[in-house]
């Protein structure tokens, strides 16, 4: 039985990997904050709202607007809870994973339920307002992302 001999080269070695220095690192870490998850609910908060607010002064239904705010509550608070739980400490790297996917099954059951309510929870709903409340409360995860300090812009 012929085996092939070990090889002696790692992965990194072959794609040109180099670790950072313990400088590089800190220097990385300083050029690429860390996005709180904290405030990225409240800038839902904030934007589910605005988005509210925008909805009642556009179409003049108090109806329209709970049903805009509805739908932005059932985007915050499901990302509250899942960041609250998540951003606990964990003993590994395997207990942080299992975290996090229940956290988002508790983050989708919530969601499901808090949509199975709407109808008795809401007078007067509107599923298209609740939807577009959903939406743009969804989206502001990618302005969270885009707005953050200290990310650089690619020059053309």
């Amino acid at each position: 039985m012929k085996t092939d001999a070990p090889d002696t080269g790692t992965e990194a070695e072959d794609t040109g990997f180099k670790p950072l220095s313990a400088d590089e690192a800190r220097d990385w870490r300083m050029r690429h904050p860390r996005v709180s998850v904290w405030r990225i609910v409240a800038f839902q908060a904030v934007l589910g709202l605005l988005a509210a607010v925008v909805a009642w002064g556009v179409s003049g239904k108090s109806s329209i607007a709970w049903s805009t705010g509805y739908g932005a509550l059932a985007v915050v608070l499901p990302a509250a809870l899942f960041a609250r739980g998540v951003a606990r400490d964990r003993a590994s790297a395997g207990a942080a994973l299992a975290g996090l996917f229940g956290w988002e099954l508790v983050k989708i059951a919530l969601t499901v339920a808090m949509l199975a309510a709407a109808p008795r929870l809401v007078p007067g709903l509107s599923w298209l307002a609740l939807l577009a409340g959903m939406v743009v409360t969804m989206k502001t995860y990618w302005i969270a992302l885009m707005v953050r300090p200290g990310v650089r812009k690619p020059i053309d």
